[in-house]
């Protein structure tokens, strides 16, 4: 006997017509978006238009957009566009219309500011819904890639050379210049064009010179509070044992640029860090998002272009909405560790549960059940303090949702959603762009919680 097999008529299928009612169920995240979108607060963005003007989109068109293409994984505002024609999903989400490729990356970095409101509403609606209550937090930071390529940067060491050999070239050419009405220069050679080029080169250096001095500045005022305050801490510990600390004292801040300090022509506020995720130095900026650890949403996030995370505490507590109310305890890992972030979190009431060092993989089983250490004295050091914290049965319950929390909202985020790149450049766009992607993760996460 022979086999029967289903085919297909696609000339009948050309013909076919589908309503997008059927095609999208009542629960889809497409639909979700949208009803969410209406409820939000646009005052400030209408207030941004203009009162004359060509007929334009409303914000709530091109704001839903961009909420589920970053929900699905969609970034490119070219892409976005294309969907509106092919996607049902996006068909509905435009409710017919087709925003041009333009319109939507204007929009987009238009009310970066306006976005940033915009994702703490998301979280009042989920806390009102009940779907967010404000718990303990995590908190952690990841490496993004700049829209700007690490060949287009320049260390402080190659900047100087190359400032000396152009402006080397440049005086060539003057005399060059000089000596063309007795001696004609080399032929087809526009000599005043090759000046003009060299020194706009100049110039350019010249800004990224001033700006890597300004870093330096910056850099210096940070490492010199820390030198100072490690410098009491080994005066104290000579003072109470009598001798001479071991080791070797801390080496004082030099507030000159580094040999190896970047600047970058592409991005400027971009940085090259080390990413895990290549073993290697890539133009990036560092993310960062504290998660609440019983709902799983990004409750706080910012964006630096500073490589190491101690700096992030205080910025990313910042952003913390005051109208959701304020955590118990936050996790954070070693590298957050600092006197500095310390006093952050306790100033805000937030019991700080800060590793102070690599957790030991492969403990034995006496180590995982070995009996609570005895508490330190008074004067013990803050380091020494908090690492009995950790030892406590609370302490270790807290601190061990980090990574079961924060950890996965970041692979999520890079991975699933597959957001590896800005699109947009400077800090102050690249941070919007930012909390766009964590509002639409929770705006997916509020969409789970609801229908699931």
């Amino acid at each position: 006997m022979t086999r029967q097999f289903k085919t297909a008529d696609y000339e009948a299928t050309l013909d076919q017509t589908i309503s997008l009612r059927e095609a999208l169920p009542a629960n889809h995240l497409a639909r979700f978006v949208v009803d969410l979108v209406a409820e939000l607060d646009l005052s400030r963005i209408y207030k941004r238009y203009g009162p004359r003007g060509g007929e334009a989109y409303a914000p709530e068109v091109l704001l839903a957009l961009l909420f589920y293409g970053y929900a699905t994984g969609v970034f490119s505002s070219r892409k976005i566009e294309k969907a509106t024609f092919e996607t049902l999903p996006f068909r509905f989400v435009a409710g017919g219309l087709h925003p041009d490729h333009d319109t939507l990356a204007n929009f987009r970095k238009a009310f970066c500011t306006e976005i940033k409101d915009l994702f703490v509403q998301v979280l009042l609606l989920a806390q009102t819904a009940g779907y967010l209550k404000l718990g303990n937090i995590s908190m952690d930071g990841t490496k993004v890639h700049a829209n700007a390529s690490k060949s287009k940067a320049v260390s402080y060491k190659r900047l100087l050379e190359l400032e000396t050999k152009l402006q080397a070239e440049v005086d060539q050419l003057v005399q060059l210049a000089e000596q063309a009405d007795r001696q004609p220069g080399p032929a087809g050679m526009d000599v005043a064009a090759e000046i003009a080029l060299r020194q706009d080169r100049l110039a350019r250096l010249a800004e990224a010179k001033q700006v890597l001095q300004a870093r330096a500045q910056e850099r210096y005022a940070a490492e010199q509070a820390e030198y100072v305050a490690k410098q009491r801490a080994r005066e104290e510990k000579a003072q109470q044992s009598g001798r001479k600390p071991a080791g070797r004292p801390p080496t004082p801040p030099s507030p000159e640029p580094q040999d190896k300090d970047q600047y970058n022509f592409t991005d400027p506020d971009s940085h090259i860090m080390k990413c895990s995720s290549s073993a290697g130095f890539e133009q990036a900026y560092n993310a960062q998002v504290a998660v609440d650890q019983d709902g799983l949403f990004v409750v706080a996030c910012d964006l630096s272009a500073q490589p190491n995370d101690k700096a992030a505490v205080e910025p990313t507590l910042a952003a913390l909405a005051s109208e959701l109310g304020t955590p118990p305890a936050a996790a954070l890992d070693n590298g957050f560790f600092s006197s500095t972030n310390l006093t952050a979190l306790e100033r805000r009431n937030i019991e700080p549960y800060i590793a102070t060092g690599r957790e030991p993989h492969h403990q034995s089983w006496q180590e995982r059940f070995a009996a609570e250490p005895e508490p330190p004295d008074a004067d013990a050091s803050p380091q020494v303090k908090m690492a009995y914290k950790l030892r406590t049965k609370i302490g270790q319950a807290i601190y061990r949702l980090r990574k079961c929390t924060v950890e996965p909202v970041i692979g999520i985020i890079k991975a699933v959603l597959g957001f590896r790149q800005f699109s947009l450049r400077g800090l102050a766009p690249a941070s919007a762009e930012w909390c766009l992607v964590c509002l639409a993760f929770n705006l997916k996460r509020y969409h789970t919680l609801k229908v699931g």
